[in-house]
């Protein structure tokens, strides 16, 4: 997968890689005033827990961590993008 793809990359190696696509959340390419991100997240929910990660120029590179479902049954706070391919 090239980072370079933004969020639709990672869900769609996430999908390639056997994982629903149902259960992962991934966030904005662009900020609300059209610039880049500093880094996109995205989530895998899996049974009681959620596979995190991040990607982007300001987070250092990728980044992934394993942690419980917050209390709203999601992985990521706030606004996340439709996924909708």
């Amino acid at each position: 997968m090239d980072p370079a793809s933004g969020g639709r990359g990672f869900v769609d190696a996430l999908v390639a890689a056997g994982f629903d696509k149902a259960m992962i959340e991934v966030g904005f390419d662009k900020t609300s005033v059209n610039l880049d991100a500093d880094s996109v997240q995205f989530s895998v929910r899996f049974a009681d827990g959620c596979l995190i990660g991040q990607n982007g120029p300001k987070s250092g590179g990728f980044h992934s961590m394993a942690t419980a479902v917050i209390s709203t049954g999601r992985c990521l706070i706030g606004a996340t993008r439709q996924i909708d391919w």
